[in-house]
């Protein structure tokens, strides 16, 4: 089970939100390639924010002082029962998206879903601190947005 709630703590996000709604809903119908696992619950608060709150969680949580496109954590829930749930808050920072798809010429909306995506890889153990798990989760990604008819966003230069 997947169940998410989308929260707009800004006022940029609030007209958003149904699109946003429409890419998650559409992006999961792809969960099996995320490696979701059924036998685990999923729980994802999708925070829509902006820089200054993402720069303060940043600075807290990753060392980084710095305002980001997108934060994801996890965690993960072990019952005596063999039950798992997966709990994740998802920030996006307004500013940061819309400044990086108008730096390259690429839909808000596209980036987004490819954020979101990225999240989801994370969600499911992906991660690319090492080169070759980088080329496995951009392979992934580059994979599940073309079935969404988005570009390769790593073509971008």
């Amino acid at each position: 089970m997947i169940k998410y709630t989308i929260h707009s703590k800004c006022k940029h996000w609030p007209r958003r939100v149904n699109k946003i709604s429409k890419i998650i809903k559409k992006v999961l119908t792809y969960k099996n390639e995320m490696k979701f696992v059924s036998k685990i619950d999923y729980y994802c608060n999708i925070i829509l924010t902006n820089d200054k709150s993402i720069k303060g969680l940043n600075k807290r949580y990753k060392n980084k002082n710095k305002a980001t496109d997108v934060l994801t954590f996890v965690s993960e829930i072990n019952y005596k029962n063999n039950l798992i749930e997966k709990h994740c808050d998802i920030y996006f920072s307004i500013e940061t998206i819309k400044l990086y798809a108008k730096k390259n010429n690429i839909n808000f909306y596209d980036h987004f879903t490819h954020l979101i995506i990225h999240s989801f890889l994370h969600i499911n153990n992906f991660v690319h601190k090492k080169i070759k798990d980088y080329l496995i989760m951009k392979k992934k990604e580059i994979f599940l947005l073309k079935k969404l008819n988005i570009n390769n966003p790593y073509l971008i230069k």
